[in-house]
């Protein structure tokens, strides 16, 4: 079975509120192996929001809509299902009752507008709202639901566990959604995607989708199947085939950031490392110490931003930065060796180039970074050219410098 998600709410298509529902609602629907093939925020507009409900209706066998069952008029949710679905509406006084008991413990009284929460569509079953004043309602017919729920999170997701999550358990035919995640570092997308795709396009099931970040490719496979031990197997089989053409490329199999693996690594083998950068301005830095307990593995950094301080805090010549300046390998390989040098680190790691958008030359553009690392047996460095802006430049350049690391960390002996 599919399933849509209609949030409801002018507010959600402003910058100030957030769709958090449907983040939840797709976690709940795809343990029980419902796809959710489409989300859309539809303002409040009734003719619009019965379109949204329509077309949704037509084509997927669960739609969830969120929101706009207040009492006040911009609370159509209600009015637009039962236009889109031809069905009316009737008052239920218990409803109306229960509302006004609840105005009565909080010592209110009730407004008359509230008592438009009563409405329920014709052959829809209310659903009690213990934590607000709005029911939700469950409207089933020919194998198809279309759930109305609250939209304040308190509200819509006890309402959801209690009260759909058993009636869906009841309609859905058992199947079971699994992902297989891969996370690729030092690749194009459009260089990953030429070299995978010829393994995975014969496959429907699992579908495959490849999400890019600055440096990071992340490859999902999601496997549909009656039994766990299918899904398992089929993307064990899709999985083999992409892992033998990425090699050492990949560098998560379970979703964790480029940091968390290169800090386990380090943890694992009992070692330390310490970072001198000045292109990247403390990123590096950054993205190591926001892994909790990296304090095991992390000794410290150097911030090294001009000549003088190069020379002043990592020991830096001055007659190499005046012979090949502060963008070199030379310059890269120096900052490494004098950062290890003085925190007594396993490791050291170093970054400089140019960010830009200016101070670029003909032999080193902008975008040129080099990236250093000192170890147990030597300095070894490394020149890349990145293209876009400066955040961009800077995001590649750390991530290349830990990449850098854990192939290292991965190919020497523990």
């Amino acid at each position: 079975m599919n399933a849509e998600i209609i949030a409801v709410g002018s507010e959600l298509l402003t910058s100030e509120r957030l769709d958090t529902n449907s983040l939840y609602l797709t976690g709940r629907l795809n343990a029980l192996g419902v796809e959710v093939v489409y989300k859309c925020v539809v303002g409040d507009d009734r003719a619009r929001l019965s379109d949204a409900v329509r077309l949704a209706a037509g084509r997927s066998e669960i739609v969830v809509l969120t929101g706009g069952l207040g009492p006040t008029e911009d609370d159509i949710t209600r009015d637009a299902v039962a236009a889109a679905l031809g069905r009316g509406m009737s008052f239920r006084q218990e409803i109306a009752d229960h509302i006004q008991a609840r105005f009565a413990r909080m010592g209110r009284q009730m407004a008359e507008i509230n008592r438009r929460q009563a409405l329920v569509l014709d052959g829809a079953e209310a659903l009690a709202n213990p934590n607000g004043t709005a029911p939700g309602q469950w409207i089933e017919s020919d194998g198809r639901a279309v759930m109305l729920l609250p939209g304040p999170p308190v509200e819509l997701e006890p309402m959801f566990e209690r009260e759909c999550l058993p009636r869906l358990e009841r309609m859905v035919p058992p199947l079971v959604l699994r992902t297989r995640f891969y996370r690729v570092a030092g690749m194009a997308e459009s260089d990953l995607d030429q070299l995978i795709s010829p393994v995975y396009k014969p496959y429907a099931n699992p579908v495959t989708t490849i999400l890019a970040a600055p440096g990071d490719i992340q490859i999902h496979l999601r496997a549909r199947c009656p039994t766990l031990a299918e899904a398992e197997a089929l993307l064990a089989e899709l999985g083999a085939g992409i892992e033998a053409l990425l090699g050492d490329r990949i560098y998560s199999r379970t979703g964790e950031p480029l940091e968390r693996v290169v800090g386990d690594l380090l943890r694992q083998r009992r070692e330390t490392l310490a970072v001198a950068e000045s292109c990247t301005g403390g990123l590096l830095g950054e993205r190591l110490t926001s892994v909790a307990g990296s304090s095991d593995y992390f000794s410290g950094g150097f911030l090294v931003y001009t000549d003088a301080m190069k020379t002043a805090l990592l020991g830096v010549g001055v007659q190499l930065l005046a012979e090949h300046s502060a963008v070199s390998p030379q310059a890269a390989e120096a900052m490494a060796m004098g950062a290890r040098e003085r925190t007594g680190a396993t490791w050291a790691l170093s970054v400089t180039g140019i960010a830009g958008p200016a101070g670029g030359a003909e032999d080193k553009p902008v975008g040129t970074v080099f990236t250093a690392l000192a170890g147990p047996d030597g300095v070894c460095s490394l020149r890349s050219r990145f293209l876009g802006n400066r955040a961009r430049v800077r995001a590649l350049a750390a991530q290349t410098a830990l990449d850098l690391l854990r192939k290292k960390l991965n190919a020497a002996p523990g």
